[in-house]
């Protein structure tokens, strides 16, 4: 148990409810000096895990606001502490108020994640499942708060577990083998490791081979509209805004800057650009454009070439269509203005073409049809997405470790040989779950958190 930790576990502003949260040894007795219940409890004395009705203090008896209280005892609470809520109303005075009186009581404040960090250290969460907390905070699409919720509730971990522990088991039966020669204990047959290795490559592979989905998932898609002026790339930009983020007007080159908008399309998440648009510039301004044009599709995942079908395809439209050819990124035609009559001579186009108008919306499903056939969901169970490079990392040296572990006793070597690369595997897959975590790193994790969670 450590000192008691107190935060606003909501938002800063104006809101209708907001929760204040303590954790750790002798929060109970912070807050029964803040807190009078309607019953004339004590506020150790509240039944636990249910809301009770009473008038929150400050240092000099006066009321703050009347809440509604909750006490969780340990260990059936999220840090494994005692821990306590009041929940307020929401107004930032009352909840900084009533923060001041917890802190006059005895409580400190909780520094970014600490409840959470609280909760992994105390053995109620792996690093998985906390590092999901803050994903499923941060969820900017139903899948990807889909996918966190599975992960909270321990999917990653039930796919490591199991090669962990086959790992661990072959490693300890090799030392104890070693360490106690009069014992009657059965050597470690090499089947009996290869199976072990086979299975856990076979998981890393899975895990690995999805992780650009996870990434998909979490951070989005970075997609670029490019096209010659006037072609209607704001308009496009706007309608999958769903509102008027970029001005469009009838002059060609109106856009002299890249514009970004986080949107989902088809189900998934793009961070998309609108560009302006390519073509010899006319002054030092729309050239500064053009450039920044071209470094936007540089780091892009996703191109939409976009270009007027009411008007015949000219050089500042196959110097689109070459950039995104030479580019080697996925890319999408975009024939826009479908409303209007439609030229001739378009030609065939080596890429996924979707007939739209901006304007009117007509042909939009189609285009984020064609985005979600481009980023499909994939058939991995929900929540063994790994969303963060870290824990891709931590994958990939394990799945390296066990692939020369393999090689090696293939290859005759001596089963301790082979269990020195079992044994780096097991650390990393240690990082991934926390179980061997440096505390450095998973400062680092949590330092990412909310004050508060």
């Amino acid at each position: 148990m450590s000192e008691p930790i107190a935060a606003i576990a909501t938002g800063q502003s104006r809101c209708a409810i907001g929760i204040l949260r303590l954790s750790g040894d002798g929060c109970f007795a912070v807050c029964d000096k803040v807190f009078r219940a309607d019953s004339g409890k004590a506020f150790p004395a509240l039944p636990p895990r249910c809301l009770t009705l009473g008038s929150l203090l400050d240092r000099s008896g006066a009321v703050i606001d009347h809440v509604l209280a909750v006490r969780f005892p340990a260990p059936h609470s999220y840090t494994g502490e005692d821990c306590a809520e009041f929940h307020c109303h929401g107004s930032p005075v009352v909840l900084r108020e009533a923060l001041s009186a917890l802190f006059e009581a005895g409580a400190r404040q909780a520094t970014a994640g600490e409840f959470t960090k609280r909760a992994f250290l105390n053995g109620q969460l792996d690093l998985t499942e906390a590092e999901a907390v803050i994903d499923l905070i941060d969820a900017e699409t139903a899948a990807a708060a889909r996918n966190a919720a599975a992960q909270l509730d321990g999917a990653l971990r039930r796919v490591l577990e199991p090669l962990q522990d086959a790992l661990l088991d072959v490693a300890a039966r090799f030392y104890a083998v070693v360490d106690y020669p009069d014992e009657d204990i059965e050597d470690v047959r090499p089947e009996e490791i290869a199976a072990a290795l086979s299975g856990g490559i076979a998981s890393l592979d899975r895990l690995l081979s999805a992780c650009r989905r996870g990434q998909v998932l979490k951070s989005g898609v970075r997609t670029v509209i490019i096209g010659r002026p006037n072609a209607g790339k704001s308009s496009l930009f706007n309608a999958l805004a769903g509102f008027e983020r970029v001005i469009v007007t009838d002059i060609p080159g109106t856009t002299r800057d890249t514009v970004e908008e986080a949107i989902v399309c088809g189900g998934v998440l793009l961070r998309l650009t609108d560009t302006a648009g390519l073509r010899e510039a006319r002054d030092a301004v729309e050239s500064l454009g053009v450039e920044r044009s071209r470094k936007a599709v540089e780091n892009a995942d996703l191109l939409f070439v976009v270009a007027d079908g009411n008007a015949p395809p000219d050089s500042d439209d196959a110097d689109a269509l070459r950039l995104a050819r030479e580019s080697g990124k996925p890319w999408i035609f975009v024939q826009n203005k479908s409303d209007l009559p439609q030229a001739a001579g378009r030609g065939d186009v080596d890429a996924p073409c979707v007939l739209v108008s901006a304007k009117t919306g007509d042909g939009l499903p189609e285009l984020e049809a064609a985005v979600s056939a481009l980023f499909p969901d994939g058939d991995s169970a929900p929540g063994t997405l790994l969303t963060d490079q870290r824990q891709e990392d931590a994958a990939r040296r394990a799945w390296e470790a066990l692939r020369r572990a393999g090689n090696a006793l293939q290859s005759g070597f001596t089963p301790d040989a082979v269990l020195t690369d079992v044994e780096e595997a097991l650390g990393a897959v240690g990082e991934l779950t926390g179980r061997a975590a440096k505390e450095e790193l998973v400062s680092r994790i949590f330092s990412r958190f909310c004050v508060g969670k």
